[in-house]
C-alpha cells in the first residue's frame, strides 16, 4: 500500500543568508543542542505544507525566524530535531544574565494574548544550560498563525556560548517524551490544533558557500524540488530523538565501522558527525586528519578533492559524503586548515554507542520526518539534496508519495 501526501507549493519566502567569516579563529561547533538533561521517558489549512526559510552561519549554524504573541514579536531560532521545548530569551531575565542583553527578549506585556504559566523549568544542553519559567502564547511560524503554545521565557542563562550564539533560542521538533516539564511540543500543537493536517516536516539546508539562503524547513510535508527522489524511509527505533538503526560506516574501500549495526540519530541541532571516539579517531586517521579540540580534527583544505568517500549504509542504501560534502572551511580560501566535520562523541551505555548525523550529513541528504499515525510508526525519509538552480516561480503543484513500511 503507498499513501500520498498532495501538496500545493506556494511561492517561497527567503531569508538572506548571513555569513560571517572568523578569519583565524575556529567556531566550536554547535554540538549537542539535542542532549536534553532530563533522560528520555493530527484541519483548517492542513492541505498545504507551510516554509520557513533558514538562515545559515558559517554552515554550522542553521536558524530562522518564528512569532510569539499578538503582535507577533520576532525570534530567531533554531529548529532543533535533538530537543522537544520551545524558549525565547525573556524581558524579565536575570540582570547579570549575560545573553539576554545580546538577543531579543519576550515582552509579555506587550501582547494582547499572552497567558501567564509560571512553572518553573530548566533545560541542559551539550553545550549550555538556561532555566526559567514556563508561559502561554500564539506562535507564528512560516505563514501559519494562532497555534497556543507552551514556551519557556529564559530567565537565566549562564553559559556564554549563548551569549555569542546567533540566534535567540531553540525550537525543538523531538518527540513529546523528551520535552522538558511535559511540555506538549509545538508540532504536536500544531496538529492538534488542526493548523497541520500530518506531523511530517522536512529540512532543505543549503550547503552551498556562495548560496544567498541557508535553505528551508517544510512544516506538513517537503518539497520534491528540494530533493532527487526516490525516498528512502527507516524506522525509529526509540522514539525520544530521531533515531534509526545504521547498518554500517564506510570509509573509502578500506575501513568499515559500526561493523555490527549500531544506533544513529539524525540531528539537526548538531553541527558535524559525532561517533565513538574510538571510530572516528579511526575514520579521521584513514582521511588523513589531525587531532584539535575537543574531538575535532583538522586537515590541509588544498587535500580536499582527493579525500576518499565516507558512506553510512541505511536502510539498504548507501549515502555517500565526499571531500566537498564533508569538510567545513574556516576561511573562504582553499589554503591553509579546514575543519572535517567528524567528531568524537562519546554516549554511556545502554543508550550508547550512537552516532548523530548532524549538519554535515543533512546538507547533502534532504530529511523527510514523519512522526506516523495510529497504523504506521515514525519514519525518517533520505534523499540527495537537489541543488537549487530553479526560482520560486518554477515551483509547481506536487504530490509526494510516502510508501508505509520499512524501503524493499
Amino acid at each position: 500500500m503507498h499513501g500520498f501526501f498532495s501538496a500545493q507549493i506556494p511561492s517561497l519566502s527567503r531569508v538572506p543568508l548571513r555569513r560571517v567569516h572568523p578569519g583565524h579563529r575556529i567556531l566550536s561547533p554547535l554540538n549537542g543542542w539535542g542532549q536534553p538533561a532530563e533522560p528520555p521517558r493530527t484541519p483548517t489549512s492542513g492541505d498545504n505544507p507551510t516554509f520557513v526559510p533558514l538562515s545559515k552561519f558559517m554552515n554550522t549554524q542553521y536558524f530562522g525566524d518564528i512569532g510569539l504573541g499578538t503582535p507577533p514579536q520576532n525570534f530567531t531560532v533554531v529548529f532543533d530535531t535533538g530537543s522537544s521545548n520551545l524558549w525565547v530569551p525573556s524581558s524579565r531575565c536575570h540582570f547579570f544574565s549575560l545573553p539576554c542583553w545580546f538577543h531579543h527578549r519576550f515582552n509579555p506585556k506587550a501582547s494582547s494574548s499572552f497567558r501567564p504559566n509560571g512553572t518553573k523549568f530548566a533545560i541542559q544542553y551539550g553545550t549550555g544550560r538556561l532555566s526559567g519559567i514556563l508561559s502561554q502564547e500564539n506562535l507564528t511560524i512560516g505563514g501559519l498563525q494562532g497555534a497556543s503554545v507552551t514556551f519557556g521565557e529564559a530567565l537565566w542563562e549562564p553559559s556564554l556560548v549563548f551569549a555569542f550564539a546567533r540566534f535567540d533560542g531553540i525550537l525543538g521538533l523531538g518527540f513529546p517524551t523528551l520535552s522538558v516539564g511535559g511540555v506538549q511540543p509545538p508540532l504536536d500543537t500544531m496538529v492538534e490544533q488542526g493548523l497541520l493536517e500530518k506531523p511530517i516536516f522536512s529540512f532543505y539546508l543549503n550547503r552551498d558557500a556562495e548560496g544567498s539562503d541557508g535553505g528551508e524547513l517544510v512544516l506538513g510535508g517537503s518539497d520534491p524540488a528540494h530533493y532527487i527522489p526516490p525516498l528512502t524511509f527507516i524506522p525509529v527505533t526509540i522514539p525520544a530523538y530521531w533515531q534509526v538503526h545504521m547498518e554500517s560506516v564506510k570509509v573509502g574501500a578500506g575501513l568499515n565501522l559500526c561493523a555490527q549495526g549500531c544506533g544513529a540519530i539524525l540531528d539537526t541541532g548538531t553541527s558535524l558527525i559525532t561517533g565513538p571516539s574510538e571510530e572516528i579517531r579511526a575514520l579521521n586517521k584513514a582521511i588523513g586528519g589531525f587531532p584539535f579540540l575537543a574531538g575535532q580534527y583538522l586537515i590541509q583544505c588544498s587535500k580536499i578533492p582527493e579525500l576518499p568517500p565516507v558512506s553510512f549504509h541505511l536502510g539498504g542504501v548507501w549515502f555517500n559524503l565526499t571531500g566537498q560534502d564533508y569538510v567545513i572551511k574556516i576561511l573562504k580560501s582553499d589554503v591553509g586548515l579546514c575543519l572535517l566535520g567528524f567528531q568524537a562523541l562519546d554516549f554511556p551505555k545502554p543508550a550508547g554507542p550512537l552516532w548523530i548525523l548532524g549538519d554535515v550529513f543533512l546538507g547533502p541528504y534532504v530529511a523527510v520526518f514523519d512522526r506516523g499515525d495510529k497504523t504506521n510508526g515514525p519514519r525518517v525519509g533520505l534523499a540527495r539534496a537537489q541543488s537549487r538552480s530553479t526560482g520560486p516561480a518554477e515551483r509547481r503543484v506536487a504530490k509526494v508519495q510516502f510508501p508505509r513500511g520499512r524501503p524493499v
